[in-house]
C-alpha cells in the first residue's frame, strides 16, 4: 500500500512540475563580445539578434553566466554623470543591458561596461524579461 501512495505522490509532483514549468517562458540574452551582439532565445527558439556595444578599451564587461536581478525602466547612472540607461536589465552589481542614444556606435564597443541596445531593442528585451521574469530570464556573455 504504501508503494502506491509513494508512486502516485512522485506521479503528482511530475505533473505539477511539468504544468508549472509549462507556463514559464525561458529566455536567454547570449552575448557575443568580439561580434557585438546579443541573441535572444526563448524557450530554445531563436527571436531575436540585435548589435550591442561593449566596454571600450579600459573598462570591462563581465563575462559569465548571470540571472537578471532587477528592472528599471527609467534609470540614470550615478556613477556617469546622470547618464539616461532606458530600459535597463541589471544583472550584476551597477552592470546592466540597456538602451542608449549613441546609436552610431552599436556594433563595437563603445561603453564603461554596461551592454547597450537600440533604445526600441532595449524596449522589446525589457518587456521579454519583465514577461518571462526575472528568475526564467539569463544573460550569458562570452568573448
Amino acid at each position: 500500500m504504501k508503494s502506491y501512495i509513494l508512486a502516485g505522490a512522485a506521479v503528482f509532483a511530475s505533473f505539477a512540475i511539468s504544468a508549472t514549468s509549462s507556463h514559464a517562458s525561458s529566455l536567454v540574452a547570449q552575448v557575443n563580445l568580439s561580434k557585438q551582439t546579443m541573441t535572444i532565445t526563448e524557450n530554445g527558439s531563436v527571436r531575436y539578434q540585435w548589435k550591442v556595444s561593449t566596454a571600450r578599451r579600459g573598462y570591462s564587461t563581465p563575462v559569465g553566466n548571470y540571472s537578471a536581478k532587477s528592472l528599471d525602466a527609467n534609470h540614470r547612472s550615478r556613477k556617469y554623470h546622470n547618464s539616461p540607461m532606458p530600459y535597463s536589465v541589471f544583472f550584476k552589481g551597477g552592470y546592466a543591458v540597456h538602451g542608449t542614444y549613441e546609436v552610431r556606435n552599436l556594433g563595437r564597443p563603445a561603453s564603461h561596461g554596461c551592454i547597450r541596445l537600440h533604445p526600441e531593442n532595449a524596449a522589446t528585451f525589457f518587456s521579454l524579461v519583465k514577461n518571462a521574469g526575472l528568475s526564467n530570464t539569463r544573460i550569458v556573455i562570452s568573448q
